[in-house]
């Protein structure tokens, strides 16, 4: 497996999301299925813990690992990158054990006192043992991602996906009989094994490597290491910050749903199924487009970064709106069919219709997480990390306090919940351009705002008109039927409204040559 060039190695991350993605909603569809509404919720009641421990145990450590190992690769310094490994094996791994530890001995407190649902308990118990996985798995894709070589960690990717939707099956089949909990900790059992398989993978790539570049983890004296060690935090803390933000508020925001719902007045297990909904199955579909936005984000940072550096400002500001275009482009069509047809693609998908309100009042909004991703790329590429990650902030203090405000109130309930996401991307999203217009006076052009606009707007009464006054023999065919005819126009409108360039196109697929 060789270094591919950079617009190669973007084209294999897409690809391999749009796998895993894909592969994803597979899973969820048989999940969905088998446990039902409650059953997926207790699964996901557990999962943003799970992610806080994951990004504790990582501490920015990937980043830190793939920068610095390009770097030592550029000057050809081998024991560098031996010293570069060995650190981040000691650091990801000794924290790692440290935090399974610790959340094993107060998973009861979190899943009694904080989600006030017993049922927790033992699926995050037997999710546990994901933490060292995942921290061990990470610097390895560090790794490959400084060689510049996307296909291990592609590949693993998709394994991972497939082994656990082999797996989910079987071990919810087999446990269910023993009751919901049972059955959801099967579920977060065939997610452990889908990363032990994921690991496996990424580590005999690794080994192949090795033997090919002659390295080898070896032990080295802690005196040796400490500017390895300096270098790798230096990275690390800051870009570790946004994703704590991130991760300290999904941990949160299943316990404050609990309670405030609670006071509200709803019974656990009408909370805990209302939740699922939420983010079991509408979340999923919402969040789909965003493995292209988190790729165009990827591309966009050492873009953005070279140009600054030559102090290219029109260049800067022409690839960021470039980036913000081509996120609309991979959101826009989405976001209509959600809107118009949300009860159908969710009876289609998950066998209920139930969260169809939430998925087609929340569309019109993720345009604005979609364009979050390469907003914040861009603060990071000119060195305004720290501003993303203040913006990250306010965002999550806003989002949880209006949740608690207006899910504890009875007249809105689970709706303060939906309201409380809505409001929270807004925050963060207005931030950012505000920071990006502050700090070096970017802003989008107005026509390309009103041809967006222009676009969705357009093809929205189109579909609805379509929806009223055609008939359908099935749910699938007015689907199928409203999503061609729709992505027709809607390709035809990106290129008459130059949203998408040929040229681009082009670009895409261009080998480079020097």
């Amino acid at each position: 497996m060789s270094k591919q060039t950079f617009i190669k190695g973007a084209l294999i991350l897409i690809v391999a999301g749009m796998i895993s993605r894909l592969l994803g909603f597979v899973n969820r569809m048989i999940m969905a299925r088998l446990l039902g509404e409650e059953g997926v919720g207790i699964y996901m009641l557990t999962v943003p813990a799970l992610l806080l421990m994951i990004t504790l145990s990582q501490v920015g450590i990937p980043v830190a690992v793939s920068k610095l190992v390009s770097e030592a690769i550029a000057i050809n310094d081998r024991r560098r990158i031996k010293k570069i490994l060995y650190s981040s094996f000691t650091i990801t791994v000794t924290l790692s054990i440290i935090l399974t530890i610790f959340f094993s001995m107060f998973v009861p407190v979190i899943a009694d006192k904080l989600l006030l649902d017993h049922r927790t308990l033992l699926p995050m118990l037997v999710m546990s043992p994901i933490i060292i996985i995942i921290a061990i798995s990470s610097v390895l894709r560090g790794y490959f991602q400084g060689l510049q070589n996307m296909k291990p960690q592609a590949y693993a990717q998709v394994i991972e996906q497939v082994i656990r939707i082999v797996l989910v099956v079987i071990m919810i089949k087999l446990l269910l009989p023993f009751g919901l909990a049972h059955a959801a900790a099967g579920a977060m059992g065939s997610a452990v094994l889908g990363e032990l398989a994921s690991l496996a993978y990424i580590f005999y790539c690794f080994q192949k490597s090795q033997k090919r570049r002659q390295l080898s983890v070896s032990r080295y004296p802690f005196r040796s290491l400490k500017s390895t060690y300096a270098n790798i935090f230096q990275i690390a803390l800051p870009t570790a910050g946004s994703r704590m933000v991130g991760s300290i508020t999904y941990f949160f925001e299943p316990i404050l749903v609990s309670q405030s719902l609670f006071i509200a007045g709803y019974t656990v297990s009408q909370s805990t199924s209302l939740y699922g909904q939420l983010t079991g199955f509408v979340m999923p579909l919402l969040l789909l487009p965003t493995f292209i936005t988190h790729s165009l984000s990827v591309a966009l940072i050492p873009s953005v970064s070279e140009s600054n550096a030559l102090k290219h400002h029109r260049t800067v500001h022409f690839r960021i709106t470039q980036a913000l275009r081509l996120s609309f482009v991979s959101g826009g069509l989405a976001t209509i069919l959600f809107m118009l047809l949300s009860a159908s693609l969710l009876q289609l998908i998950y066998g209920t219709n139930n969260g169809a309100d939430f998925l087609s009042f929340m569309a019109p909004f993720f345009i604005l997480l979609y364009f979050q991703a390469p907003l914040q790329a861009a603060l990071q590429a000119l060195n305004y990390a720290k501003h993303a990650m203040i913006n990250s902030l306010i965002g999550a203090t806003v989002k949880l306090s209006v949740l608690w405000v207006l899910a504890t109130n009875p007249n809105f309930g689970i709706d303060g919940v939906i309201l409380s996401v809505v409001i929270g991307i807004l925050v963060v999203t207005l931030l950012h351009f505000a920071a990006l217009y502050r700090l070096i006076r970017f802003k989008l052009p107005v026509s390309l705002i009103i041809r967006m606009g222009f676009l969705l707007t357009s093809l929205y009464f189109i579909g609805n008109w379509m929806i009223t006054h055609l008939s359908f023999t099935s749910n699938f065919q007015m689907i199928l039927f409203v999503s061609v005819s729709l992505g027709v126009l809607y390709l035809i409108g990106l290129i008459i409204m130059k949203l998408v360039t040929i040229e681009e196109w082009r670009q895409l697929f261009q080998r480079r040559t020097n």
